[in-house]
């Protein structure tokens, strides 16, 4: 399923455009359970050790919100107790190179605030 995207021609069109993705990827966690999942289906309890701070009431509600805009889905699983099993859908994966920007942009700010501290 490859997504064909126009080239966004003026500043208007692009500012729309990010403020459509903020407004699904919006808040402290949505990114970090996108990116947890992309490299593997987690169990809830998995997801809420792995995303350090955030508590089971915030999870479930950005997992629904998540899953509401087709970026993960939800599978109950035929064990016995059921359990449930949050994965990436085919679209969500469409986030991946985002989130490894994201994630290698974030590495090399903390490096340079660091750094310049150091010199301080």
């Amino acid at each position: 399923m490859e997504q064909k995207f126009e080239p966004i021609k003026d500043c208007a069109h692009k500012i729309l455009a990010i403020s459509d993705t903020m407004d699904i990827l919006n808040g402290k966690w949505k990114m970090s359970i996108v990116a947890c999942l992309c490299y593997k289906p987690m169990r809830y309890s998995e997801l809420l050790n792995e995303v350090k701070g955030i508590s089971g009431k915030v999870l479930s509600r950005e997992l629904k919100d998540l899953e509401i805009n087709e970026l993960i889905e939800r599978r109950v699983l035929s064990t016995a107790p059921v359990a449930v099993e949050y994965r990436i859908t085919e679209y969500g994966n469409s986030l991946k190179d985002l989130t490894n920007t994201i994630a290698d942009w974030g590495f090399i700010h903390r490096k340079r605030i660091i750094s310049r501290m150091k010199k301080d």
